[in-house]
């Protein structure tokens, strides 16, 4: 099985900066696509970044040029910094990656179970 422990949530000031840090383990042979997906409550879980093993990146509107994600495939991590946070940014932070498995023949889809990021004064 692939566990994803996700750190590094906490409450921010608007402006602020924050860095959000998920760590992959357990039987992987190898780690595609990882992302940072996000849930406020009473609306849907959406994308906000995700990173191919190649590097290539891809970001939702609200929050190019604020937020970077990057990842070390060598330590199976994935990272987002966020800057210049904004009250609608708060939400549930969810770590995500299609990782196959050694028992595995195709990849899958493991989730985080959460970490808070609250934006307010």
């Amino acid at each position: 099985q692939v566990q994803l422990v996700e750190s590094g949530g906490g409450l921010v000031q608007p402006g602020g900066s924050l860095r959000l840090s998920c760590a992959a383990s357990g039987s992987i042979f190898s780690i595609y696509a990882m992302g940072w997906y996000r849930q406020a409550p009473g609306k849907q879980r959406e994308l906000v970044a995700r990173i191919t093993s190649g590097g290539s990146t891809d970001y939702a509107d609200s929050v190019k040029g604020r937020f970077t994600i990057s990842r070390d495939n060598a330590k199976n991590t994935v990272s987002l910094r966020m800057n210049s946070l904004k009250a609608e940014d708060t939400a549930v932070y969810y770590c995500n990656a299609h990782v196959r498995t050694l028992a595995a023949g195709t990849a899958k889809s493991y989730w985080g179970q959460g970490t808070q990021v609250t934006v307010s004064s």
